[in-house]
């Protein structure tokens, strides 16, 4: 039996460099789907491209500046006249006390995890919409989005967001066959939180919280994001699903108290 559910089909990854972005760009091409990757990161997408071959398609671009979002969806206009499916993955923050934050740093954060989303969605559902062929949209939430991060109010606003972003785009672009689904991630071993992992003190603070007892790998996310894209998910949009080995029952751990360790 095939398991090939993107034979064929045109995707869209940001965040493709690395992480969840890079596990789904590579599920995709394994499953048969061209993939059009975007990244600030010009070398990583490099690597990538070397690794995927002909299949991925790597685009220089940052995803919180609308004229360099527009061209690189763009690049799959150009190229395949369509596009099935988007994954939109690319984040990152800035912490700090809300008394001590810099507005710069807010702005950052909020532009890079939310106002991106807004962006790519924008014209991703815009070459959906105008190749009469529907589609799927994947954001990537956080667990954030639902419980508070001490020091990351930015993040968890914008993670936040993002969710209501997505039932607000799945209502608006259901006539165009167009689906809009979050997923919320809890703790994935990815570079974006390489130093709690390597701080043992810390990384045993999360762990102690996820009734599962471990970190996602990037590959155990970018399967429910693929299931969501999928045909296998054709009557679901609108909702948010939760990958987080249980954490959302438990609670965030006050890495505060290793200040005076």
């Amino acid at each position: 039996m095939s398991t090939a559910r993107f034979g064929g089909k045109v995707a869209v990854v940001t965040g493709a460099a690395s992480g969840i972005g890079s596990s789904l760009a590579t599920a995709l091409v394994a499953e048969g789907a061209s993939v059009i990757g975007l990244d600030i990161d010009e070398q990583g997408l490099g690597k990538k491209a070397a690794e995927l071959g002909d299949s991925f398609v790597p685009v220089t671009a940052d995803v919180t500046a609308e004229a360099q979002v527009a061209a690189a969806i763009g690049v799959a206009a150009e190229r395949f006249g369509r596009l099935d499916a988007a994954f939109n993955v690319a984040g990152g923050s800035r912490i700090g006390a809300i008394t001590d934050m810099a507005e710069s740093d807010w702005d950052f954060t909020v532009d890079l995890v939310q106002k991106s989303v807004f962006l790519c969605t924008k014209h991703e559902a815009r070459l959906m919409r105008d190749s009469g062929n529907g589609g799927a949209i994947v954001n990537i939430s956080s667990l954030d989005g639902r419980i508070p991060m001490p020091g990351g109010s930015p993040y968890a606003t914008g993670k936040a967001g993002v969710v209501m972003f997505s039932k607000n785009a799945a209502l608006e672009l259901a006539p165009h066959r167009i689906r809009v689904n979050s997923v919320l991630p809890g703790l994935v071993d990815t570079p974006l939180v390489a130093a709690v992992m390597a701080y043992e003190p810390a990384k045993q603070m999360f762990l102690e919280r996820i009734p599962l007892g471990v970190a996602a790998t990037p590959e155990q996310i970018a399967e429910p994001c693929l299931f969501l894209a999928s045909d296998g998910a054709s009557y679901i949009t609108g909702t948010e699903l939760v990958v987080d080995g249980g954490w959302e029952i438990s609670n965030f751990p006050n890495l505060a108290k290793l200040a005076g360790s």
